[in-house]
């Protein structure tokens, strides 16, 4: 019986260990233009294998990149494509630059930070105010997310007056903005007599309604039940 530890080491082995062993055959290979036949044949069969690399753009290059990696680039063939350098193909990636800066209330994270720098440098009231009611849901979403459990509009806008040294007032129950009286009083005033057009309107057919189900079907009723007695009193 043949154990793994005795093979040979699988390079790539998402390609399973028939396609490794065509591999190794293929560069014992010395007629040069059998050996690109060859080739050609397992490029086909390794396609079909991982059909999912066909999505990519010039997935032949990819694939042609893979067999020269399973030879450990000891292949010698005309290929359509240059050989891989080892050097590139394991290339480490750069480092990603992480922020080393801390955050003093880490249960609200880093953007209510960049929100409430925001609402600072905002010089009109109502635009500040809108953003200072913003922050508050927020710090009530993480409170809620991060304790698993509800929260106050006092502790939020005790919080936030501590964070922003009182300069945002988080206004528990919403924010309300008032309008100039004279200019919407005329539209208020449109749109309570559409309504209660709407309502006399739906009483009134309210009424007709009731009469014709109600007292409609009650004279039918009354109408039968007067005959019925009539003949009974034959």
């Amino acid at each position: 019986m043949e154990y793994n530890t005795t093979r040979s080491k699988m390079l790539m082995p998402e390609y399973g260990r028939n396609v490794q062993r065509m591999v190794e055959y293929l560069v014992t290979i010395e007629d040069r233009a059998r050996r690109l036949r060859n080739a050609e044949a397992i490029i086909e069969l390794m396609g079909t294998l991982n059909p999912h690399l066909k999505t990519i753009e010039d997935y032949k290059h990819k694939l042609w990149d893979h067999l020269y990696q399973m030879t450990d680039f000891q292949l010698d063939v005309d290929a359509p494509y240059p050989a891989p350098k080892p050097e590139e193909v394991f290339k480490k990636p750069e480092v990603l630059p992480y922020p080393q800066s801390s955050i003093s209330h880490r249960h609200f994270g880093k953007n209510l930070e960049a929100l409430i720098a925001k609402a600072l440098q905002e010089t009109d009231p109502e635009k500040k105010q809108g953003f200072t009611q913003t922050i508050g849901y927020y710090m009530k979403l993480s409170y809620t997310n991060w304790h698993k459990e509800p929260v106050h509009d006092d502790m939020i806008r005790t919080e936030l007056a501590a964070l922003t040294n009182g300069e945002l007032q988080y206004e528990p129950g919403g924010y309300r903005v008032y309008f100039d009286t004279r200019t919407n009083f005329k539209q208020r005033n449109n749109n309570n007599n559409s309504r209660n057009r709407g309502g006399s309107s739906g009483n009134r057919g309210g009424g007709s309604n009731y009469g014709n189900n109600n007292g409609g079907s009650y004279g039918n009723n009354y109408g039968k039940n007067r005959k019925f007695n009539k003949n009974k009193n034959k």
